[in-house]
C-alpha cells in the first residue's frame, strides 16, 4: 500500500510539473527560429550565431528557417516548425514578421512566440506572445563617440576644417528604430566633436547591397567624410573602403574586408535574451511581454576597434561606458539637442502603435527622453537639428 501511495505521489508531481508548463526533460525542448535572410546578411548572421550559441549552452534543439519574407510565409513557417518539427518556442527576427507571428500565436496558445524589434506584445493581450530588443542606442552612441574622435583627428591633421565635419548615414526605412539609431550615433559624435553634422539617405530595404553602396557613394560625393549605416549588407562598408572614407558598420566587424576604413561596430548580442527565453520555458515561468537588454547584461555589444581609430579612443570609450552604466550620461538628454531650434520639454511618442500612428505616451521625464522604457522597441522619432534627411522611405 505504501509503495502504491508513493507511486501515485510521483505521478501527481509529474502531472503538476507538466501542467504548469515546466519541462521535465530539458533535452526535449525544441526552439524554432525564423530568419528574414541568411548568413549573408549581417543582421541575420548576428541572430543565427547567437541562436546557435544559446541553444548549445542551454542543451536544447535548434531548428531554423532562413529566407522567410515578411508575408504569410512567416505564418506558414511557424506552423511547419510546430506541426512538423515539434517546436515549443518560435522566434522571428524581423519587424515585418510580427503580425503573422501574432496570428500563429492565436492558433497555438500552448507555444511561446518571441519576436525581435516588434511593438505589439504589450497591447496584443496574448500571454504567449512576446517582444524583445535592447538599448542599442547606448552602443550607437559609443560608436558615435569613436566617429567624433576620428573627425577631431582629421580636423587636427588639417584634412578637413571643423565646418566640414559632416557624416553620412545609410538607413533602411524612416522607422523609429532607424531614427533612434542614427540620432544616438550623431549625438555620440557631437558629444566630442561639436561642429559635426550628418546627412541621411534611405534605401527602402533592409538588405540591398547595390542600393546601400550607391547611397554611401552619394553621401561621399555630397561631402560626407565618414559613413555609418543601419542596413544589413556590405554595400556601404565596401564603398567606404574603395573611397578611403572611415566607416562605422553595424551588427559585426568588417575589419577583415575593410581593414583601412573600419572603425568600430555596435550590435545587439542576442545570447542573453535567448538564454532567458529558453530558461523561462524550462522552468515553466512566464516570459516578459517586453524584454530590453542593456550594456549591463551584455545585450549591447561593441566589436574591436579598427587599426586607424584616433589616438585615445579606447580610454574615451571606457569613460563613456562607465557614464552610461552609472547614469551620469544619458543618450537622449534633451539639454544636448534641439528640434526646430527649441529644446524639447515634452514629447508624446507612438508607443502603442495603432493604425493611425497616434502619439499616445509622454516620454520625457526630468529632461530625459526615456527611450525603450514603455516598450522594448525604440520609439524615438524626433527630427533633431544637425541631421538632414535627404530623402524618406516609410516602407
Amino acid at each position: 500500500m505504501k509503495r502504491l501511495l508513493a507511486a501515485l505521489l510521483v505521478v501527481m508531481m509529474l502531472f503538476t510539473m507538466t501542467a504548469c508548463g515546466a519541462k521535465n526533460n530539458e533535452d526535449e525542448l525544441k526552439v524554432g527560429f525564423i530568419f528574414l535572410h541568411d548568413e549573408q546578411s549581417t543582421y541575420d548572421k548576428n541572430f543565427i550565431d547567437a541562436a546557435i550559441a544559446a541553444c548549445d549552452k542551454m542543451g536544447v534543439t535548434m531548428v531554423q528557417k532562413t529566407q522567410v519574407p515578411e508575408s504569410n510565409k512567416c505564418y506558414d513557417a511557424a506552423v511547419e516548425l510546430i506541426e512538423t518539427e515539434g517546436c515549443d518556442i518560435i522566434f522571428a527576427d524581423s519587424f515585418g514578421h510580427e503580425s503573422f507571428l501574432i496570428d500563429a500565436a492565436k492558433k497555438y496558445p500552448d507555444v511561446e512566440f518571441c519576436h525581435a524589434t516588434g511593438t505589439q506584445a504589450h497591447t496584443a493581450g496574448l500571454k504567449n506572445f512576446h517582444n524583445a530588443f535592447a538599448h542599442i542606442y547606448q552602443g550607437r552612441f559609443m560608436a558615435g563617440v569613436v566617429a567624433g574622435m576620428k573627425l577631431n583627428e582629421m580636423i587636427e591633421a588639417e584634412k578637413i576644417t571643423a565646418d566640414k565635419a559632416k557624416m553620412g548615414y545609410v538607413g533602411a526605412f524612416t522607422f523609429a528604430e532607424v531614427m533612434s539609431g542614427y540620432t544616438s550615433f550623431y549625438l555620440g559624435a557631437k558629444s566630442v566633436c561639436p561642429s559635426v553634422t550628418m546627412d541621411v539617405k534611405f534605401t527602402g530595404s533592409w538588405y540591398d547591397e547595390q542600393k546601400e553602396k550607391e547611397a554611401a557613394q552619394a553621401l561621399i560625393a555630397g561631402g560626407c567624410v565618414l559613413i555609418s549605416q543601419h542596413a544589413d549588407s556590405m554595400g556601404a562598408p565596401t564603398a567606404c573602403e574603395t573611397a578611403g572614407v572611415p566607416n562605422v558598420s553595424y551588427n559585426g566587424s568588417t575589419a577583415a574586408a575593410c581593414p583601412e576604413t573600419f572603425l568600430i561596430s555596435s550590435r545587439i548580442n542576442w545570447v542573453p535574451y535567448f538564454e532567458y527565453m529558453i530558461g523561462q520555458v524550462q522552468k515553466g515561468e512566464a516570459i516578459d511581454a517586453d524584454w530590453a537588454g542593456t550594456l549591463e547584461n551584455g545585450a549591447v555589444a561593441l566589436t574591436e576597434l579598427g587599426k586607424n581609430v584616433a589616438e585615445g579612443t579606447d580610454k574615451k570609450l571606457e569613460e563613456v561606458e562607465k557614464g552610461l552604466k552609472d547614469g551620469t550620461i544619458n543618450v537622449f538628454d534633451t539639454a544636448n539637442f534641439t528640434v526646430g531650434g527649441k529644446k524639447l520639454d515634452s514629447y508624446k511618442a507612438d508607443v502603442d502603435t495603432d493604425a493611425a500612428f497616434e502619439k499616445d505616451t509622454e516620454v520625457i521625464t526630468n529632461g530625459i527622453f526615456e527611450e525603450s522604457k514603455y516598450r522594448s522597441a525604440p520609439y524615438f522619432d524626433a527630427e533633431i537639428d544637425g541631421i538632414t534627411l535627404l530623402d524618406r522611405n516609410y516602407g
